[in-house]
């Protein structure tokens, strides 16, 4: 990879999460258009369209390099640069109306994030960062939060929908509700992060993610002074994930280790 590319690769990053995003805005009346449904999520029709949307913005400029999305392609690792889409983040969310929904793009290089952008359209926030280039959200510098205190702090997290995961994620969730201040589910992991990195939360928690989900948001956090720390994996796309201010880090390890 040329050092000179960086700034190539986060450009497109965020034209393909902002494409995803102005998809997923123009046919927001479609937003109920439910291809699968489950006990706990939703998978619809715009998911996969604004999948498209990233992935032709990637294939007009890398036409070579290989895509990993929630809505298709596979993991390989490996020197050769992969880019991760997270198309809309919140599904839920999205279809009935609440504004925390987000489009997500990372590239990933020689196994490490190098380039994402998160673009949270309702919300009119577009979160940015290069592995050499700090973190921004739209031309604002972002910097985790001073807080050191665990009884001042907020965590972020969610649930898994897996009924086996359930009962662990509980366990977790009561554990860090006791020793925190407030916990709070908002229902998108990769705008939770970005919270984290903009200073409006001291940490995030899922006890089962996927990495199209964090990829991006991770490495934003990380550019803005936090630490992310991957506590399990469970497979090449699934993950148990801590992301912090950084001074607050251990502790929270603690509690969900």
């Amino acid at each position: 990879m040329e050092h000179t590319s960086l700034p190539v690769y986060l450009e497109i990053a965020v034209a393909a999460a902002t494409a995803a995003g102005r998809h997923a805005l123009k046919h927001y009346g479609r937003r109920r258009d439910v291809v699968r449904r489950s006990a706990h999520d939703v998978k619809l029709q715009l998911d996969l369209e604004c999948q498209a949307r990233a992935e032709e913005v990637i294939r007009r400029h890398f036409s070579e390099h290989r895509v990993l999305g929630e809505e298709g392609g596979a993991f390989r690792s490996g020197p050769e640069p992969l880019w991760i889409i997270d198309p809309i983040d919140g599904t839920v969310n999205f279809t009935h109306g609440l504004p925390f929904w987000c489009c997500s793009v990372a590239l990933q290089l020689d196994g490490r994030m190098v380039a994402g952008a998160v673009v949270l359209p309702m919300l009119n926030e577009c979160y940015r960062a290069s592995r050499e280039t700090p973190a921004f959200c739209n031309d604002e510098p972002l910097r985790v939060s001073a807080v050191s205190r665990r009884g001042e702090a907020l965590v972020l997290t969610g649930l898994h929908k897996d009924p086996a995961e359930a009962g662990r994620a509980l366990e977790f969730l009561s554990r860090l509700s006791a020793a925190t201040e407030k916990t709070r589910m908002l229902g998108a992991a990769a705008a939770d992060l970005c919270q984290v990195a903009r200073g409006r939360a001291e940490g995030f928690f899922e006890s089962r993610i996927y990495l199209w989900d964090v990829a991006a948001a991770g490495l934003i956090l990380e550019r803005a002074g936090g630490r992310v720390e991957v506590l399990e994996r469970y497979d090449d796309v699934s993950l148990r994930i801590l992301g912090t201010n950084g001074l607050l880090h251990d502790e929270l390890k603690a509690l969900v280790t």
